[in-house]
């Protein structure tokens, strides 16, 4: 609809109280309808809105009456309690596939108590998708990027020398099962971290 989704570190935005999480109108005045409710303790690295309005975020933020590294705010702005993502550290990159599964990269190695090293996938409902990456060793280091193909393939980038155990130089793809595509990216890649893929 044109509204656009913000995520950092401020707690203002044009002079309006907006906890490091804001949405604007198509001419960047602050959204009033979008409000939310749970204070955000530290900054929000990576948002990504869904086809019903729903913004899931993702950062270092933790404690406190709101969830740890990763949520779902309601078009609203409030808490979606029915969300159940738990990663064990940052989320630094979001993307929504269009069944609505969501990718998460980032710093964490677990998610929802299951082993996943910085790179995984979420159900609707932020439930683990165990079909993805299953028995795979993930990626050796941070995530800080990753975007959907139209193939439905994955881009990633960040700070990794290998992902699935195979050498890669921060910058990989995988198939949309959490496979390496091995045909892309060979060693030795980039020489040091990629922060940002299109």
């Amino acid at each position: 609809d044109g509204r656009i989704v913000i995520g950092g570190n401020f707690t203002t935005v044009t002079g309006t109280p907006r906890n490091r999480v804001a949405r604007l109108n198509s001419n960047g005045t602050v959204d009033g309808s979008f409000i939310p409710t749970n204070t955000i303790n530290i900054s929000v690295l990576a948002v990504a809105a869904q086809s019903d309005n729903k913004v899931i975020i993702g950062g270092n933020f933790s404690g406190g009456a709101f969830p740890s590294w990763n949520a779902r705010l309601n078009a609203d702005g409030t808490t979606d309690t029915a969300f159940s993502s738990v990663p064990n550290g940052a989320v630094n990159a979001i993307a929504v596939q269009t069944d609505g599964k969501i990718l998460i990269g980032g710093a964490f190695t677990t998610v929802n108590g299951v082993a996943r090293n910085r790179i995984a996938r979420l159900n609707t409902d932020g439930s683990l998708d165990n079909t993805f990456l299953n028995g795979l060793t993930g990626a050796s280091g941070i995530v800080r990027c990753l975007q959907i193909q139209p193939d439905g393939k994955i881009l990633l980038g960040g700070d990794f020398t290998s992902v699935n155990s195979i050498s890669r130089g921060c910058v990989a793809r995988l198939n949309s099962n959490g496979w390496l595509d091995t045909g892309f990216a060979s060693s030795p890649g980039a020489n040091t971290s990629v922060y940002a893929i299109a």
